[in-house]
């Protein structure tokens, strides 16, 4: 059995392995990674060799812990990392390439349309009724989108939104607000397996789900790095920002929601917190745009979108879908009786 898992921003480790009496034995692992004293790989093989099958990923990172020396310098990887090859070894957990992914391109709708999508194509990875989906958002009216914990009166200037005429609605998802008119922010989501994401803490899922989000960036002329919880961002700045949900039944909701052209005035009149976050960068002036797409790649929306799309189709197995009449009709009904409700929307005064 064998079992391989790519640290984002680092190397690749391998794990080759056999059972007998539901133990592990015969453990190697290898890789490109550097381990210094290099003696400590077979201190790293005997502490995995014996353990249980069913071990989790943090009993396997503890046991090899433990065998090693404290000054023991692992470079480029972890022991968690060698966990979670061994999971994948095993078949407990998955890697991208296990996966064929539907994709669905940019279809315009009522926003408030998307976010209940995230919650029923959540549950029908979680059920597999539909593989692991990579799709993008578009809308026709503008609408502002708090995050599932953030209070409706500290967000949101009621009266700035009647003005513009913007509506709120909260999703299913924790993270920040976010403002979204046509055309201003580039938004995509992306609902896995919980396998995927196996023995990753929730801080190293996001930036393992964005991994390839950062080739698409460089690819477009974005040099792009991870700020850890959940932001994305250049040298130039914060381009956009990841909010998360994992669902009971064992599926993941990742998206991202990036900057193209955002008018910042009407921001800050719409979003309380945004007023206090941009006054420390000089965003008071008239017609202010908040544009890290736009600006540091100097293309259009669309081609932003595309690049991103023939990125993840390059690097992973995918099949070009569409939203089913099922799904849409299930998602009409929830923004019907959950998300336009002011029961769900002021959940958290």
């Amino acid at each position: 059995m064998r079992g391989e898992y790519k640290v984002p921003g680092g190397k690749l480790v391998a794990v080759d392995l056999e059972v007998e009496n539901e133990r592990l034995s015969q453990v190697s692992v290898s890789g490109d990674f550097f381990l210094e004293p290099e003696e400590a790989l077979l201190d790293v093989n005997a502490a995995l060799t014996g353990l249980s099958v069913d071990a989790s990923v943090e009993q396997l990172t503890s046991s090899i812990e433990g065998a090693v020396d404290s000054q023991t310098a692992f470079i480029g990887f972890t022991p968690e990392a060698v966990g979670i090859a061994v999971r994948r070894a095993l078949g407990k957990a998955t890697g991208w390439h296990d996966h064929t992914f539907d994709v669905i391109g940019p279809v315009t709708m009522d926003p408030a349309m998307h976010v209940a999508l995230d919650e029923v194509i959540g549950r029908e990875v979680a059920d597999g009724t539909r593989p692991p989906t990579f799709r993008f958002w578009d809308w026709d009216s503008p609408l502002v989108v708090i995050g599932s914990f953030q209070s409706y009166v500290n967000e949101i200037d009621a009266d700035g939104a009647a003005q513009h005429g913007i509506d709120v609605v909260r999703r299913v998802s924790g993270g920040g607000a976010m403002f979204m008119e046509p055309g201003n922010c580039i938004t995509y989501s992306l609902v896995v397996p919980g396998s995927l994401v196996e023995g990753l803490s929730f801080e190293r899922s996001y930036s393992f789900l964005d991994d390839w989000v950062i080739e698409a960036l460089a690819e477009v002329g974005v040099k792009a790095h991870f700020v850890p919880l959940n932001d994305i961002a250049s040298d130039a700045g914060k381009i956009g920002g990841a909010a998360q949900k994992r669902f009971a039944g064992g599926s993941v909701l990742h998206h991202v929601t990036m900057a193209y052209d955002i008018d910042a005035d009407k921001m800050t009149e719409v979003l309380r917190i945004g007023r206090e976050k941009m006054s420390d960068k000089g965003t008071r002036s008239a017609n202010k745009r908040v544009d890290p797409m736009r600006s540091q790649t100097g293309l259009s929306r669309d081609a932003i979108i595309d690049a991103f799309l023939q990125t993840f189709r390059r690097r992973y197995a995918t099949h070009e879908s569409d939203y089913t009449e099922a799904e849409l009709a299930e998602a009409r009904e929830l923004v019907a009786a959950k998300f336009s409700t002011p029961e769900w929307t002021h959940r958290v005064p």
